[in-house]
């Protein structure tokens, strides 16, 4: 379970508003949005492991892109009516249920999933390898 005043005490105000209530850093702000180095995703709330560097492509999007989580049972996966008529995809952290990003599928990349994970880098750790 999350302990929401730890959270507030250890996340800078933005990355908690990103985990906590859904909210999206700017585009091309993110620290991983065009990082290359090796290493493993974590959850910034509750660290669990989310994605890898192997499944990271630089989409152009302005976030960090990965075309699947390192785990199918990593993530969970929410509707999102937010931007009606649009219908996208949340992800959430399996574990903490802490917002992500969002998932888009068909946009035409040549990666192997046909989808772009798209998540603020501010709801992420990487851990070098």
């Amino acid at each position: 379970m999350i302990n929401e005043e730890e959270l507030i005490a250890r996340l800078d105000p933005l990355s908690y508003e990103v985990l906590r209530h859904g909210a999206t850093e700017r585009p091309f702000t993110g620290e991983y949005v065009d990082t290359e180095t090796i290493g493993i995703y974590k959850c910034k709330a509750c660290s669990v492991e989310l994605f890898t560097s192997e499944t990271k492509f630089h989409s152009g999007c302005g976030w960090p892109s990965f075309y699947a989580p390192s785990k199918d049972d990593a993530v969970l996966l929410i509707e999102d009516r937010s931007l009606a008529p649009r219908i996208r995809t949340e992800v959430r952290c399996a574990n903490c249920q802490s917002h992500l990003g969002h998932v888009f599928e068909g946009e035409g990349y040549e990666v192997p999933t046909d989808q772009r994970w798209c998540i603020n880098s501010v709801s992420l750790i990487l851990e070098t390898k």
